[in-house]
C-alpha cells in the first residue's frame, strides 16, 4: 500500500521523540535521512517496505558516493536507516537484515579545523562595538570559545540556565544529558553587557526565555548563528571559512595545548566516549610539531 512507508515512519518518529526522549535535532536528521531514502524506493518503484532486499540498500549506498556526499554523512544515514528497519522488525515483524548486513564506510582521518590564538584575537579585535548588534554578536563569540557548546546547546540556552554567581551554566547535550561548564571572565563580562544593555531592546514587544536572539527579538537559530560567524570573519579579514563548530574546536585544542588533562575537556565537551576528544592529541601534536619546526634553530 503506497502510504505505508509514511504511516511507518511517523510511527518511527513517535517512538524515538518519546519513547526514546532524542533531541529535536536528532529527531529531525532521522526524519530527513529516511524521507530521502523512502523517495529513493519510490523512483525504483517499490512502495512496500517488506519488498526491501540488500541489493536495494545496496544501490542506495552507490548512489550516495555518486553524488559525493561525505563519508560522515553516508554512515549517518545508514544508522538512521537501520534503526527504522529495527523498529519495523519488532513493532511489525519486517526484515531488517538489508542494512544490518551493510559496513559503514571507513572514517576520513581529518583533523578538526581550529583557530589559532592570533587568528582569534584578530576576531574579537575587529568586532568590537557598543551597539546592540555588536553586543550580542560579541556575547555569543565569546561564549562559544569560552564553553565548547555545539550551536544547537547554544541556540537553546535560556537565561535560567546561567549563574552569574558561580560563572557556570546548564546545558543539555545529545541524549538529553546535562552538563555543567564553567566560562570565565571576558565570557562573563560580553553576556552581562548583551543581556543587561543589548537583549531588552531586541526583544521588544517578544517574549521568550531564550538568551540569544535575532534582530526580531525572535529565537537565534543555527543557521543565524553560522550567519553571524561568517559576518564577523568578513570583518576580521579572515580569509577562511568559519562554522560554529570550529569554535568547539578551538575550545578543546586551546585547552590541551594549554595543559588541562583529556578527561576534563571530555567531560566539558560532553563525549560520551573518550576517543571522541582523542582527535584532539593530533592536532595538538601536529601544533606541537610546527613550533618545533618554526623554532628550533637545526629542525
Amino acid at each position: 500500500m503506497i502510504n505505508q512507508p509514511y504511516d511507518t515512519l511517523e510511527q518511527f518518529i513517535r517512538y524515538v521523540q518519546l519513547e526514546k526522549n532524542f533531541s529535536l535535532h536528532t529527531v529531525r536528521e532521522y526524519e530527513s535521512d529516511i524521507r530521502q531514502f523512502l523517495m529513493f524506493l519510490k523512483i525504483e518503484g517499490i512502495e512496500d517496505l517488506r519488498d526491501v532486499e540488500y541489493i536495494h540498500a545496496r544501490l542506495y549506498v552507490t548512489k550516495l558516493y555518486d553524488e559525493k556526499k561525505a563519508r560522515t554523512s553516508i554512515s549517518r544515514k545508514i544508522s538512521s536507516i537501520r534503526s527504522f528497519f529495527r523498529f519495523l522488525n519488532r513493532e511489525f515483524e519486517f526484515d531488517d537484515a538489508p542494512f544490518r548486513s551493510l559496513y559503514h564506510p571507513k572514517k576520513e582521518e581529518r583533523l578538526p579545523s581550529f583557530f589559532y590564538e592570533e587568528e582569534l584575537a584578530r576576531l574579537f579585535e575587529a568586532n568590537a562595538g557598543n551597539d546592540i548588534k555588536a553586543l550580542r554578536n560579541m556575547a555569543l563569540l565569546e561564549l562559544l570559545y569560552a564553553t565548547g557548546m555545539r550551536v544547537s546547546e547554544c541556540t537553546s540556552l535560556e537565561l535560567s540556565h546561567i549563574d552569574f554567581h558561580y560563572s557556570i551554566l546548564r546545558v543539555m547535550g545529545k541524549g538529553r544529558k546535562e552538563r555543567i561548564i564553567p566560562f570565565g571572565e571576558f565570557a562573563h563580562q560580553a553576556l552581562t553587557k548583551y543581556i543587561d544593555e543589548a537583549r531588552p531592546r531586541l526583544m521588544k514587544k517578544t517574549e521568550h526565555q531564550f538568551v540569544f536572539v535575532n534582530m526580531r527579538g525572535g529565537e537565534l537559530t543555527p543557521r543565524g548563528v553560522r550567519h553571524i560567524l561568517s559576518e564577523m570573519i568578513e570583518a576580521a579579514s579572515l580569509h577562511m571559512k568559519i562554522y560554529p563548530h570550529m569554535l568547539r574546536h578551538t575550545f578543546a585544542t586551546h585547552l590541551l595545548n594549554n595543559g588541562a588533562d583529556m578527561r576534563t575537556v571530555q567531560e566539558l565537551l560532553g563525549h560520551a566516549h573518550l576517543s571522541s576528544t582523542q582527535v584532539y592529541t593530533h592536532v595538538t601534536k601536529e601544533h606541537l610539531r610546527n613550533t618545533y619546526m618554526n623554532a628550533h634553530p637545526r629542525a
